[in-house]
């Protein structure tokens, strides 16, 4: 399962998503740290198919943990080359044109 807040500015719909597990929690390595805080990735909890047509309407995609990466690289939202790995845990962004 993962947590997911949808962001709405008047130009931008941003995306926040996160895997459950890593709610809360801050991440360091490499001189890097992500913190997975409640205030922006907090929101519902939702399954892979209210991912998926969250995806359809983005501009700004902003996720953090291993299982929801690996999701959007397999449905073809992230390109692999595109993710970093932040003690342990994967995180990337996209922009939707």
């Amino acid at each position: 399962m993962f947590c997911l807040r949808i962001h709405r500015h008047p130009d931008e719909v941003i995306l926040a998503v996160c895997d459950e597990s890593v709610l809360g929690q801050t991440f360091r390595g490499d001189g890097l740290k992500i913190e997975v805080s409640e205030g922006f990735y907090g929101g519902d909890i939702v399954s892979e198919e209210e991912v998926r047509n969250a995806f359809r309407n983005f501009t700004m995609l902003n996720i953090v943990g291993n299982e929801i990466v690996e999701f959007a690289i397999a449905e073809g939202i992230i390109h692999p080359d595109n993710v970093i790995v932040i003690g342990g845990i994967k995180h990337a962004q996209a922009v939707m044109m």
